[in-house]
């Protein structure tokens, strides 16, 4: 009994010598410790649930998805970077075969000034079409026309656009991947597009490129369905500078030419004109031919010419017998035929070969994938053990330290501790190191002697 009470005396004199700087007692280090492991165990927890998301996200597809997820998939795309497929005909599930056409590149301004917008039966319905286009020498870029149609006053208008086409692929499959996704956004060129005049209507039809491809003749037409065509003008836009030139002084000198050599007032007769295409001996010429409908019969009002900015515009003949010589320089793409039954057989089989070849790779990776996360989600909880046995390790440390010094003592201690366990740690890396290269050695050895 007497040990007993000299046993509290001791500890009173203790507290009465050292105060605060008393060990704390276990209880209440106990619950730090505690805490720690619930904490750890938390994030265990939070680990395990997103390694299951993620398996969950590779077995099945399922409607929900996380917010950061709707984000990332709803996050604008640059449309300019889409892939096109080749459009292939689809065959219906109660036909053997359905025939595939095969194209062919042309020449588009064949023969020059042939070019015209075709409507299809569908265009009053839909209200909108994209007419066949024309293709530069040079394989870059596709312009085409898009016609609308207003059906409150039975009118039409168009603009012109650009598809840069893409560089990696033949000619071939360069048109036949032109999509209106890949179009440059603003139109090179509109017609006004006001709807208040009824059965008006306004088209601008590509006629053909110059050699270079840096220019573009095309011509704009404004009439009336009920009256016909009532003035044909050529326009040429320059790529180059990015600008466009309405050709309009070239009818001003047909008209004056036959006002003042026989006195033919053509404003008071129906007449047009149609672009032919760029000249064969100058490329910075256009040609174009006059034509007067004074009759039953067409009367020729000759063959004239103007540059590609509408200046200094001539007579070239009055004969037309005497062909001018007009450059082709577009292409556009036309159907050839259809391809052979066998062909189209074999390519389905090659299909169905490249799809199998797919699903099973994709099951591949699939399985290669969920390896993957479990490897790196039982790396995660070895690493967050680890973390935890050092830092239960390190505040063990710190609480025997501060159980035996106090104030600077207990720092410098515990720092002599640290460096001291580190420098064992490198010593025990290093002598694995060691061991490595003398395995690593003695395999050489051993290869260069055999």
């Amino acid at each position: 009994m007497i040990y007993v009470l000299l046993g509290i005396a001791a500890a009173f004199c203790a507290y009465i010598q050292w105060g605060d700087e008393i060990p704390v007692p276990y209880v209440d280090k106990d619950i730090n410790k505690k805490e720690a492991k619930y904490i750890l165990n938390v994030n265990k927890q939070e680990e395990k649930e997103k390694y299951k998301k993620a398996v969950l996200k590779r077995r099945t597809t399922s409607g929900y998805m996380t917010v950061e997820e709707y984000e990332q998939l709803s996050a604008p795309k640059d449309r300019m970077q889409t892939e096109i497929d080749i459009p292939k005909i689809p065959t219906p599930a109660d036909m053997v075969y359905v025939p595939q056409p095969s194209y062919k590149i042309v020449r588009y301004n064949n023969p020059p000034g042939s070019p015209e917008i075709t409507l299809t039966n569908t265009f009053y319905e839909r209200r909108q079409q994209n007419a066949q286009g024309i293709v530069s020498p040079d394989f870059t870029k596709l312009v085409y026309p898009a016609i609308y149609y207003y059906p409150n006053t039975g009118s039409t208008a168009c603009d012109i656009f650009v598809i840069n086409l893409e560089e990696a692929k033949s000619n071939m499959d360069k048109i036949l991947t032109a999509s209106t996704i890949h179009r440059l956004s603003e139109p090179i060129l509109s017609t006004n597009k006001t709807n208040d005049n009824y059965y008006t209507f306004r088209t601008i039809t590509p006629v053909d490129f110059s050699p270079d491809g840096t220019k573009i003749l095309l011509k704009e037409k404004i009439g009336n369905t009920k009256d016909g065509i009532w003035k044909t003008t050529p326009v040429v836009y320059d790529f180059s500078v990015k600008n466009s030139y309405s050709l309009v002084e070239l009818r001003d000198a047909i008209v004056y030419y036959w006002k003042e050599n026989q006195d033919i007032n053509l404003e008071d007769k129906r007449w047009d004109i149609y672009p032919l295409g760029f000249a064969s001996s100058n490329p910075n010429w256009v040609v174009v031919n006059a034509i007067a409908y004074t009759g039953e019969k067409p009367v020729n009002l000759g063959t004239w010419a103007v540059t590609a900015k509408g200046e200094r515009p001539r007579l070239l003949t009055l004969d037309n017998t005497k062909a001018v010589e007009i450059g082709m320089n577009g292409y556009k793409l036309v159907k050839a035929g259809v391809v052979s039954p066998s062909i189209t057989e074999a390519e389905e089989k090659q299909l169905k070969q490249i799809d199998k070849n797919k699903a099973k790779q994709d099951k591949k990776q699939k399985k290669e994938d969920l390896k993957a996360l479990k490897k790196s989600y039982k790396a995660k909880i070895k690493e967050m053990d680890e973390e935890f046995r050092e830092s239960q390790k390190d505040y063990d440390l710190r609480r025997k330290i501060q159980g035996s010094t106090s104030g600077n003592e207990a720092i410098e201690k515990y720092k002599q501790i640290k460096a001291e366990q580190q420098f064992k740690e490198e010593q025990k890396l290093e002598k694995q190191r060691q061991k490595e290269l003398r395995q690593l050695e003695r395999e050489r050895e051993k290869q260069q002697s055999q």
